[in-house]
């Protein structure tokens, strides 16, 4: 991946606006409002990628509908790093579609106390393991496999994979190749703990591999 943001930011100086200054603003306003995810890619460029993933989040958490929703916009981030896109594309169908601000303002209250926390520890740094095409594959095959994950009856584990996908979303947000490094080994982790184990995430690899190759 390129990172053309990183040259915008060092040519104008002006700061990216935080993950919880992003999240503050799409809570913002009507509460009934829906937030088209066109809208909230656009002028992202490579963060747009951690944003999707960030607003799949409030749905990640909730049993039953998160392999409805959230898996699948996971799978479809995940296959776009895969194959190397430096943003991210969005059928129009489901560009026009978002979570309500609503939904944002209850996630952001609920989560930002620890976010500012995280905050403080997270940096951009080691931009390699961001851009570079390999890094950003492997990034793209771990999404791909936990939004499988994701998709699957398995029970009590839409938390834990919503909070794992916190952290690829917060790596790609802030620009933090270390905490995408340490996303890698929590979810090398997870995935065997959880994907091998259930016997049914090899069956559904071959499936999507058989639909895209």
């Amino acid at each position: 991946m390129t990172p053309p943001s990183e040259r915008s930011r060092h040519t104008t100086g002006i700061p990216e606006a935080s993950t919880r200054m992003l999240l503050d603003r799409f809570a913002e306003g009507d509460p009934a409002e829906v937030i088209r995810l066109d809208d909230v890619v656009g002028g992202l460029e490579e963060r747009a990628f951690g944003m999707l993933l960030f607003l799949s989040l409030p749905i990640a958490f909730i049993p039953g509908v998160a392999g409805v929703i959230s898996g699948p916009l996971v799978i479809l981030v995940g296959v776009q790093l895969l194959f190397g896109r430096n943003e991210p594309w969005l059928p129009r169908f489901l560009g026009n579609r978002g979570p309500h601000r609503a939904a944002m303002a209850t996630f952001r209250n609920r989560l930002g106390p620890w976010l500012g926390r995280l905050e403080r520890l997270v940096k951009p740094r080691t931009h390699a393991l961001l851009d570079h095409p390999v890094a950003s594959a492997f990034t793209g095959l771990h999404l791909v496999v936990l939004g499988l994950l994701l998709s699957l009856p398995i029970p009590f584990t839409n938390v834990l994979f919503a909070l794992l996908l916190l952290l690829f979303a917060l790596a790609l947000l802030e620009r933090d190749g270390r905490l995408m490094a340490g996303a890698w080994v929590v979810s090398v982790g997870a995935i065997a703990a959880f994907g091998l184990l259930s016997g049914s995430l090899a069956s559904y690899l071959t499936r999507w591999m058989d639909l895209l190759f």
